[in-house]
């Protein structure tokens, strides 16, 4: 089984003069990363690989998220940046996820919308309905998609494929209190 986390980049902000590669988080962004690691390391979803965009907000939501993982389970993620993934359509993202090197079990992608929502819709065969519902009407920064395919290589994903296994956003572990 091979394990796929697609993670929008969290909240960024525009400062004037600033080239969109270069645009940081903002307040609201650097809380939301944390506490999405916390998230991935407390339900026991530890990545073995992170491919990032270049991107300074994908870089910083990974740096956040890794710190998070590294706090609480001791896991220490490497970052891959892959300038193939910055701004991308989802053949590109999917390209990247079946060059990933079949010893990696579970690959977090850190990238942008709407990249990421149009690939975790294309590669979803089955699942949390409720979860899919969701993320089809909208795909929020920070927003968290785990997939599960019972594949043995990357190369092997194929889309309508994955189990959606669950959709969570910072709102939505607002309102639950927990996983949302």
């Amino acid at each position: 089984m091979k394990r796929l986390i697609l993670l929008r980049h969290a909240k960024s902000d525009w400062p004037a003069g600033v080239d969109d590669l270069e645009r940081p988080l903002n307040p609201r962004g650097r809380e939301a990363a944390p506490r999405m690691g916390r998230y991935l390391a407390e339900e026991g979803l530890l990545p073995d690989r992170a491919i990032v965009s270049p991107a300074q907000r994908t870089r910083e939501t990974f740096e956040l998220v890794a710190q998070a993982l590294s706090d609480i389970a001791g896991e220490k993620l490497q970052m891959q940046v892959d300038p193939r993934i910055y701004e991308a359509p989802p053949e590109h993202l999917l390209q990247a996820v079946r060059e990933t090197d079949d010893s990696v079990r579970t690959l977090l992608m850190v990238g942008h919308n709407p990249g990421t929502q149009e690939l975790a819709q294309r590669l979803i065969g089955f699942g949390d309905r409720y979860a899919f519902s969701r993320l089809a009407q909208k795909y929020p920064t920070a927003g968290l998609t785990v997939l599960d395919f019972d594949i043995e290589s990357w190369r092997d994903v194929m889309e309508r494929e994955a189990r959606l296994d669950r959709f969570v956003t910072p709102k939505g572990l607002d309102a639950a209190g927990g996983e949302g």
